[in-house]
């Protein structure tokens, strides 16, 4: 898979779907893909789900309950099973695992590769993870994953407003905690714990100052160093103490703030030059970061009352 595109296609004729999914890809050095799509049909066509067999995984958080689901693998019915509303299920695409689609689903579905276990497994310095923990016809009670798969949400359902490095960010941790909890690698303590030299967080602070609008993606701006997408985001939030994409966030609200003490400019406008999506993007980071409003913090900062007009003190 080369784009976020493919993979949705791929799991909307997996899943019957009538319009292909919109997804998110992150990609590593050596171009390994990780996809999450968020899948859903209230009135779904019965029938047999369709074939992704591949030497990769599927990591499904479930968001609506699935009765009594007749679970399929290499071609025959093994087992049916009753799935819950937040458990997060593995499966593993080369045994072929299917069910029967007869009601209502809602799902994030998660891409693993073979081969990024591998690279999760060399980052962290430790032995190749075999195979994940995948008790066909069983969920887990994963906290993790929720937590993951309710962050992506907004991502997947106002992608103008999800920036790469947060997605980055955000399957990074995903692939992690999967190598780790199905996968038995051990934690990484203490990796990039000195964080990055003064000469590579002053230039890779530049780079992410000089690009707002998100477009750069942690695999482009860790290849500058030679470093992994991994140690990269690690060593720059021993840094900084921030990941990369709660850094630019921060710059965003500060770009946004300097913008505003020029009252003629509409916030419309200023939320575009800083980087957001759209006025309204705008208005929900900055009123998250800051505890007002960009209005209310303009007028307070110009020293305006609610009409426009200045303030006599």
């Amino acid at each position: 898979m080369t784009q976020a595109s493919t993979f949705g296609q791929r799991v909307g004729r997996y899943l019957h779907l009538k319009d292909a999914p919109s997804a998110v890809i992150t990609r590593s050095m050596r171009g390994i893909d990780l996809a999450a799509a968020e899948t859903q049909n209230d009135n779904p066509v019965p029938g047999l789900s369709g074939s992704m067999a591949d030497e990769a995984y599927i990591v499904s958080l479930k968001l609506h309950d699935y009765p009594d689901c007749e679970l399929w693998k290499h071609g025959k019915c093994v087992t049916k099973a009753d799935v819950r509303a937040g458990t997060t299920w593995l499966y593993d695409l080369r045994q072929d695992p299917r069910y029967v689609i007869d009601k209502p689903f809602h799902s994030i579905q998660f891409y693993l590769p073979r081969s990024a276990l591998d690279r999760i497994a060399e980052e962290a310095g430790g032995p190749r993870v075999e195979d994940l923990a995948c008790q066909f016809g069983t969920g887990n009670d994963d906290e993790v994953m929720r937590h993951i798969g309710a962050a992506l949400l907004q991502g997947l359902r106002r992608p103008d407003e999800a920036n790469q490095l947060f997605i980055d960010h955000m399957m990074l941790a995903f692939g992690a905690h999967i190598a780790q909890a199905y996968g038995g690698l051990q934690r990484v303590t203490n990796s990039a714990r000195g964080g990055l030299a003064p000469w590579q967080v002053k230039r890779a602070c530049e780079r992410l100052d000089s690009d707002l609008g998100g477009e750069l993606s942690l695999q482009q701006i860790a290849a500058e160093f030679g470093l992994s997408v991994g140690h990269f985001s690690r060593a720059f939030r021993a840094s900084t103490g921030l990941p990369p994409h709660q850094w630019l966030l921060r710059q965003r609200v500060k770009a946004a703030k300097e913008l505003m003490t020029v009252r003629e400019l509409p916030l419309a406008e200023i939320a575009i030059s800083a980087g957001f999506a759209n006025q309204s993007h705008f208005t929900r980071v900055f009123s998250a970061a800051v505890g007002i409003s960009p209005g209310l913090w303009r007028r307070e900062k110009l020293g305006l009352s609610e009409g426009g007009t200045r303030r006599l003190v």
